[in-house]
């Protein structure tokens, strides 16, 4: 067994994870980030999820961190990729031109670009990154913990770590497990949190599909054909009560009717800047940025609704190892049924079936069979934190109207985007809601107890509702900024993180470190904060979706 002590333990290298070690480590920590695969960046580049954003994220209005990362993104394809005049010249370049984000790029990129930005402090010895570790135990003494030991995945050697602070950056916030700190997995009831749009009762199942991602270059004439997995026949035949169909299909839910829709893989000329089919929803690549005597086809990122896996939760409940594994495995298999079905079954729109020329792209996400590192999580267990935000808080059919989201006198942070919830292990459908423009309250980083441990993912002190907006890329990375100076400031000051949260005065400290010294603005200008982002941004469309099973309260 390896011991090291630092001044920051920080678990979990996705995007809140590396944004609390580059913070603390900008304010004089000593850091130590741990990351279960070989790849930081988490649902950016691990699990292969271009960035989904809000309509603000090119203005100054973001944090200083976020913006520098998506620059070096666009940095990182001009100086080693063949761009085109036209695409180098792009202030605002998106290799992918994706529906979904205006920065759409591969996840190799991510992670050059990840790397860069530790490689210093790496150097400086402020930052120690350890792969291939996952968190096993934790040692707890009172309201503190003391010690957490991590296995390395490869080996089965262990490594006990202390620090006076440790942030839980996990994908599905395992040190709230195993040190025994207060949290909720799955849904809140409506009794519990007064949210309109709450389950009847308390469901830990409730908890949103998972997605494992895989890029593919559509290659005509050539046939790259996959074998079927052990569970096609079960997805092309088995049909779940709230889908109109089997998941082998083109056919999906419409958020906005909840009605079944027919969304094909092309629609027109796939060389067009915007289409409403499924390859142009989030491509990573597109041929027209390069130049085509080198770059001669387009590569999408397929994380669609079809491949949403619901079958099982991951957490909870009788949810042990082994039952985890299967249901990642039955995940991933649903993935490549998918890809198997595209290429040999599915209807063409000139009357043939299947796309053989499908490709997979293992070189792009560093593994055997193509696919992510990961699987794309949406939601983890959640702090019992010392302020819960609701659904009342954030979401516009439950505000008065033009008044914005609410204002948070101890806010850290700031973000946008609709609550955004997948079907469910429980069975429930999508509930999607528009939100205004919202800040991140220091009192849901706070467990309601434990003194020393601090959420760094999509295990804050969010609902199952509202965690449906805080989890998305630029969210998280805000998320992360605000431990890591929260984590600086009380190493500085030699408090704790609650002292911080209980002095009006401490955590205008913290504020100003934030907005004056890191860069991370905590409130949105009064113009922006009050806006309903469907009437004024170009193609939004206003949701708000009636589940079969979910529909608001009186």
């Amino acid at each position: 067994m390896t011991e090291l002590k630092t001044d920051l333990l920080v678990v979990g290298g996705g995007l809140g994870g590396v944004a609390a070690a580059l913070t603390a480590a900008s304010l004089g920590l000593r850091v130590v980030l741990t990351e279960e695969t070989d790849w930081l960046g988490g649902q950016l580049t691990a699990q292969s999820v271009p960035s989904d954003e809000h309509p603000w994220i090119e203005t100054p209005h973001i944090s200083a961190g976020y913006a520098d990362l998506r620059t070096r993104i666009r940095d990182y394809y001009r100086r080693n990729y063949p761009l085109t005049p036209e695409a180098v010249a792009d202030p605002t370049l998106n290799p992918g031109l994706g529906n979904v984000s205006r920065l759409c790029h591969e996840p190799r990129v991510g992670v050059a670009v990840i790397d860069e930005l530790l490689a210093g402090w790496i150097s400086a010895g402020r930052i120690s990154v350890r792969h291939h570790l996952v968190p096993v135990a934790a040692d707890v003494d009172g309201d503190h913990v003391t010690a957490v030991t991590l296995r390395d995945t490869r080996t089965g050697e262990t490594l006990t770590a202390t620090a006076p602070l440790i942030v839980d950056a996990t994908e599905l916030g395992e040190l709230l497990e195993l040190a025994g700190v207060e949290h909720v997995i799955g849904a809140e009831s409506h009794h519990q949190t007064g949210e309109p749009y709450a389950a009847p009762v308390a469901e830990p199942a409730d908890q949103q599909a998972i997605t494992w991602c895989f890029p593919l270059e559509y290659r005509p004439g050539e046939d790259h054909t996959i074998a079927a997995p052990a569970s096609y026949d079960h997805w092309k035949t088995h049909v779940d009560p709230f889908w109109p169909g089997p998941q082998l299909s083109w056919e999906k839910i419409d958020i906005h009717t909840m009605s079944g829709k027919v969304n094909r893989i092309f629609e027109g000329d796939l060389d067009a800047v915007r289409l409403p089919d499924l390859w142009h929803f989030r491509r990573i690549r597109a041929r027209t940025q390069f130049r085509r005597d080198i770059v001669d086809t387009d590569i999408s990122l397929v994380n669609w609704p079809n491949i949403d896996y619901w079958e099982a939760p991951l957490i909870g409940p009788g949810i042990d190892d082994a039952a985890r594994a299967t249901a990642l495995r039955r995940c991933k298999e649903l993935s490549l049924s998918y890809l198997r079905w595209m290429q040999t079954e599915a209807p063409r729109p000139d009357g043939g079936t299947g796309y053989p020329g499908l490709r997979l792209r293992p070189d792009l996400t560093g593994t055997d069979d193509g696919l992510a590192k990961y699987a794309y999580i949406r939601e983890a267990r959640r702090i019992q934190a010392r302020f819960t935000v609701l659904e009342q808080h954030v979401a516009v059919v439950d505000r008065p109207d033009g008044e914005g989201a609410e204002q948070f006198a101890d806010a850290v942070g700031v973000g946008h985007y609709n609550i955004d919830l997948h079907p469910s292990a429980a069975g429930v459908n999508y509930v999607n809601l528009e939100t205004y423009p919202f800040q991140i309250p220091l009192g849901a980083l706070l467990p309601v107890r434990v003194r020393n441990l601090l959420p760094a993912n999509k295990n804050i002190g969010t609902t199952h509702i509202t965690n449906g907006c805080y989890r998305l890329h630029p969210v998280e990375w805000s998320i992360g900024e605000a431990v890591g100076a929260l984590a600086a400031l009380c190493h500085r000051e030699g408090t704790e993180p609650h002292a911080v949260g209980d002095t009006a005065s401490r955590t205008e400290d913290l504020q100003r470190l934030l907005t004056g010294t890191v860069g991370a603005p905590v409130r949105w200008p009064d113009d922006i904060r009050r806006t309903r982002p469907s009437q004024t941004v170009k193609n939004a469309t206003p949701v708000l979706a009636l589940p079969e099973k979910r529909v608001p309260h009186a």
